[in-house]
This record gives structure tokens, sequence and C-alpha cells, in this order.
């Protein structure tokens, strides 16, 4: 109990370090450097951000690869396992690197319109940031496998330091008179010392010799079938979580994208750290998924639904109440008077997306992604159709209240989960799930 309570504090901390460094250091930069060159900065940032999430989609089915092998002993093909996915996160970040510098010309041209930075200034950090998705992407493969061996402190105390480090590089710079490419720089410079230490430390979980990017014909089989449904949720995210701010900007103009936003900023935490305080959660069922009683299983989730309701429901309230008043601090009353008729709604939909947390972690140990996929891109597809007709009808209300709706369809996992923990035969049913492929790979063998 002592360390999965380590691990789900050092999960949090993963989760809250950055935001909460960039709340420091935003006003220094945006300050000394001007409202240009911090919009530059945070573009080249969602770019690294976007093509990382994107180029490491595949993470998930490695983490229950490892730590299914971990559980049931075979130690061996874990490194086959981990450089299978180095090579397809490498490969699939060299393409969108590629595909980034090829665009940012035409991006660079767009983001300096106003004159304020320069387009060649533009076009080198747009190809800064293409770099740095490859090292963002390399990086996770050592990340996801710690935490396949249930082991958070190392890779987050590392992941910790280089962000704040990176935090800290951008305010001395800006406070030198620098802009945003020295910046980039100092932060592809401290990615890559990121990595080295991250694989470093993994070296010490395994009996790999070296960690040189291969594709090994039957670990890649195994993750490619499984981890192209996580690939296709987490491209799936990057790309819904982004439409409801544009759709609001068309239809209403740039001010209701503020209070719009701002609430959904202070209440996307409540899944996030939900999803982080939790993940530990996701490594240890996959371990045990193959070799455990099917009773066992379902306490097991019981007791992690608890803490997740826990959770949730601690930070909605909080939110709930205090919620306008933290709005009106930061941006001010008029802005908090736009947000008190639709922070409730947009928490609410937070909190239950936020409960859905324990069944996706338990689907994905059982080995179901291409279920929990599936749910996930529908009920985004469906909402995003819900969306622009409550918009149109309703206004920025009707955009809060698809909010809650996408909240409701998300907790549509449990009802496949609640028929696998149904499903007779106990332990032979839970290893079944959990290694769905390897039956068939071996019976070709």
């Amino acid at each position: 109990m002592r360390r999965h309570l380590t691990n789900a504090g050092y999960g949090v901390l993963d989760y809250i370090s950055y935001p909460a460094g960039m709340l420091l250091v935003a006003p220094l930069v945006l300050h000394k450097m001007g409202a240009a060159e911090y919009g530059l900065w945070m573009i080249a940032t969602s770019v690294i951000s976007a093509g990382g999430i994107i180029a490491s989609g595949f993470g998930d089915a490695c983490i229950q690869r490892v730590a299914h092998l971990r559980g049931s002993g075979e130690l061996t093909l874990m490194p086959d396992a981990i450089r299978s996915l180095l090579g397809m996160n490498l490969l699939l970040s060299l393409l969108l690197c590629a595909g980034v510098w090829s665009a940012a010309p035409f991006a660079a041209s767009r983001v300096a319109v106003s004159g304020l930075a320069s387009p060649v200034e533009c076009l080198i950090c747009l190809r800064i940031a293409a770099i740095a998705i490859v090292f963002r992407a390399v990086e996770s493969v050592a990340v996801g496998a710690q935490r396949a061996f249930e082991r958070y402190r190392g890779t987050v105390q590392i992941s910790t330091v280089m962000r704040l480090l990176t935090l800290a590089s951008a305010a001395v710079l800006a406070l030198l008179g620098l802009r945003s490419v020295s910046i980039l720089v100092a932060t592809v410079a401290l990615l890559a010392l990121g990595v080295w230490m991250q694989f470093r430390e993994l070296a010490r979980l395994t009996s790999a010799s070296s960690f040189l990017p291969a594709f090994h014909p039957r670990e890649t089989r195994l993750m490619l079938r499984q981890g192209f449904f996580v690939w296709l949720q987490a491209l799936g995210g990057v790309v819904f979580g982004q439409f409801d701010r544009i759709f609001l900007g068309v239809a209403l103009g740039a001010f209701a994208v503020t209070p719009y936003a701002l609430c959904v900023q202070f209440a996307h935490p409540i899944y996030g750290l939900a999803a982080s305080g939790l993940n530990f959660f996701f490594p240890y069922l996959s371990s045990r998924a193959g070799n455990t009683s099917r009773e066992a299983l379902k306490q097991a989730i019981t007791n992690a639904f608890v803490c997740n309701l826990i959770l949730v429901t601690g930070a909605a309230a909080l939110l709930l109440i205090f919620g306008d008043r933290l709005i009106r601090i930061w941006a001010g009353p008029a802005v908090a008077l736009s947000s008190a008729s639709i922070l409730p709604p947009i928490v609410i939909g937070s909190a239950l997306a936020g409960l859905s947390v324990t069944g996706t972690y338990a689907m994905q140990a059982l080995g179901e992604f291409r279920i929990v996929s599936l749910i996930s891109l529908a009920g985004r597809t469906a909402i995003l159709l819900l969306m622009i007709e409550m918009l149109r009808h309703q206004g920025l209300q009707g955009l809060a209240l698809s909010r809650f709706f996408y909240g409701s369809i998300a907790l549509l996992v449990y009802l496949p989960l609640a028929k696998q923990l149904r499903a007779s035969g106990g332990r032979s049913r839970a290893a079944a799930l959990t290694i769905p492929l390897e039956a068939t790979e071996a019976s070709k063998s």
C-alpha cells in the first residue's frame, strides 16, 4: 500500500510540476519579451506537446506488455518490447518532424502576420520545435517502461527537474534580453539531457545491454495491433481537444473564448489529477491480470474506483465553491461574471470524465485497447456534433453543457468492464484478456 501511495504522489507531482512552474514563470517572460514573443514561445511549445503525444501514442500498449512480461516472469523478452517501441516512436516522430519542418515556412508566414515577430524567427522556432518532437517521443519510451516496473520515483524526479530547469532557463534568458529562439534551443538541450538520464535509469531495471531501436517482429506486431487504438485515441484527443474553442471563437468572437477557456483550464485538473494519481494502477493491474482470480481483480478495481471517487468529488467540490473567486482574482470581475453560469456544468463534466479513469485503466490493463478507443472516439464525435448544435441554439451555455454530456459518455467504459468481470473463467479469462494476441502468435510459430 505504501508503494502505491508513493507512486500516486509522484504521478500527481509529474502532472502539476509544469503548470505550477508556468504560473510562476509566465508573467516574467511575458513582461520581458512582450506578447508577440510570448505567443511564439507558446505556439512552439504546443507543437512540441502535440507532436510528442501523437508520436508516443503507442506507449500504453508497451506499458501493458512490459508489465505483463514482468508479472509472468518472461524478463528476457522485455528488451525486445522496449526496443521495438523505441523504433516505432522514432520512426513516427521523424515523420512528424519532417512534416512540421516542411510546413514551417507557411505556418511562420501566418504566425508573423501581425508584424510583431519576424518570419525568420518564427520559422527557426517552429523548426526547433520539430526537432524537439523526436526527443520527446524517445523520452516517453524510457518513462513508460519504468512505469511498467511500477517505479515512478526515479522517472518523475528526472522529468520534474528537467521541466523546472527548462522554465528557469526561459526566465533567465528572458531577463538577459534573449528571445524565443534561445529559449527553445535551451529546451532541446535539456530534453536531450533528460532522455539520457531516463534511459540510464531504465538500464538499472532491465537486462538490456543497449537500447538501440529495433523492430522485433513478434513484439512489433503485438504493439501495433493493440497500440494502434491507443494511438488513435491520443490523436483524437489532440484534434478534438481544440475544436470547441475554435467553434466558439468563430461563432461568438474572441471575447467569448476567454471565460470558457478559463473555466476549462480550471476544471481540467480534476480529470488530470485523477489520471496522474491513479496511473500506477495501470501497470499494477497489467502485471497481475494474467495470474490472479476474477474476485481479486474485482476487488482491486473496486478499491481503485473508491479512491478515484474521493479524489474527483473532493476536487470538484472545492472548485464549485471557490471557482468563481479564483477566476475573479485571475481575470477580473467582467470575465468572472461571464464564467459564473458556465463553470458548474464544465466542472461536473470534468468530474464525470475523471470518474472514468479507473475503468479506462482497468480495460487497458486487460488488453481491451480497442473498446476503450472506440468509446472515446465515438463519444468525442457525438459530442462534437452536439456541441455545434447546442452552440447554435444556446450559445456559451450550450457549449458548456456539451462538456457535461461528454463526461457522461466517458462513463460508458464501465459497461464492457462489467461484462468482462462477470464473464466466467476467473483466472484463465483474465489471462486471455491480457494476452489476446500471444496465443495467436504462438500458434503460428
